[in-house]
């Protein structure tokens, strides 16, 4: 009987080992916790990685520096989990750092230049087994999530930024930024088989920030001249390729929460922010005041994490102190708060 029991120990232990490791190639596996992008400052080199562990609380600044010896880099725009990697995009280094999505340790940095001249990467999105990444220099790049190597550049409007997919077909918001007060105020279509742009659908002024709910609609912010054209929000039906609603309400950034959307509204003149709670399905704001911003300082991003159900803001306080993470229940009460890194913009969820 008890020979019987040594072998089912035995047993069991070998199968949870094999299972659960907890040590990849000396990296330890991570796991229920969150992984914070910090943008830190334009030309200052100091964009950073936060750790924070879910069960303790306890944060870990400059994680990059300490998993790979090296700084992160300048300006990381965005960051986003594709398959078994993390993609960030790092807009003034150029280039797109890839992590492990297993233990977050650089597998490969890619330099994004056109010979000499930065692209300037800005915003990523995924498609069959593709990294589709906006550059500045008006293009969108495609790279092949097996090589790591950029094998198609796709000619779209005047500095591109947010992107987002639907129906077969990639979404990109030119943004004309560098041309301001003349922005441009178009959406271009892409084909992702033939590689070329279709069509570019007109929204409105300096659009930037897109997102596709669950029903396939997309829809951009465009944020005006940040002055007497104000940033609003508009649908687009991917099976028309036209915008069917101009929304009245103000709107700066879109997350997607089920069946909702968290429109945030970030007034740097007043200093107010706002996050609003859309119904997607019957194209309504429920509620205007859905996130009580009040300990909020600095409204620089929203994520939400479906796996507990809880909103997550990111403040970036003056823009040149360190920031926090504030965490809120899917009604929007304050659950906790985490000191990250310099300008928070981004978080990648492990559960």
């Amino acid at each position: 009987m008890r020979l019987i029991s040594l072998i089912s120990l035995i047993v069991l232990l070998t199968n949870c080992k094999k299972e659960d490791p907890t040590v990849i190639d000396g990296n330890i596996v991570i796991s229920n916790g969150m992984l914070v992008l910090c943008e830190g400052l334009f030309q200052q080199n100091n964009s950073s990685l936060s750790w924070i562990n879910n069960a303790t609380g306890s944060v870990i600044n400059d994680y990059y520096v300490q998993t790979s010896g090296l700084q992160l880099g300048d300006t990381g725009n965005e960051m986003k989990q594709y398959g078994g990697k993390i993609y960030i995009a790092m807009n003034v280094s150029s280039k797109i750092e890839v992590l492990s999505v297993l233990t977050g340790v650089s597998i490969k940095q890619i330099p994004m230049f056109d010979g000499a001249v930065a692209k300037e990467p800005r915003s990523l999105a995924f498609y069959n087994g593709k990294v589709y990444v906006t550059c500045y220099d008006g293009y969108v790049d495609v790279i092949d999530t097996s090589s790591l190597e950029v094998e198609q550049r796709i000619l779209v409007g005047s500095n591109p930024e947010g992107i987002t997919v639907s129906n077969g077909k990639i979404y990109v918001a030119n943004s004309g930024g560098l041309n301001f007060p003349n922005a441009d105020s178009t959406v271009s279509v892409v084909n992702p088989i033939s590689g070329l742009e279709e069509m570019k659908i007109t929204v409105g002024l300096n659009p930037g920030d897109m997102i596709t709910d669950a029903q396939g609609d997309v829809y951009v912010i465009s944020r005006g001249d940040y002055a007497s054209i104000p940033s609003r929000m508009h649908r687009i039906n991917p099976s028309t390729n036209t915008v069917v609603d101009d929304f009245t309400f103000d709107a700066s950034s879109l997350t997607l929460m089920n069946s909702n959307l968290l429109v945030g509204y970030a007034d740097f003149t007043s200093g107010t922010n706002t996050i609003g709670l859309f119904d997607a399905v019957n194209e309504i704001m429920t509620s205007n005041d859905f996130v009580d911003l009040s300990g909020v300082q600095t409204l620089y991003g929203i994520d939400y994490n479906p796996s507990n159900g809880n909103i997550y803001v990111l403040d970036a306080l003056d823009f040149t102190t360190t920031g926090y993470v504030r965490e809120f229940t899917s009604s929007g009460v304050s659950l906790a708060d985490y000191h990250v890194g310099l300008n928070p913009t981004s978080i990648v969820f492990f559960d």
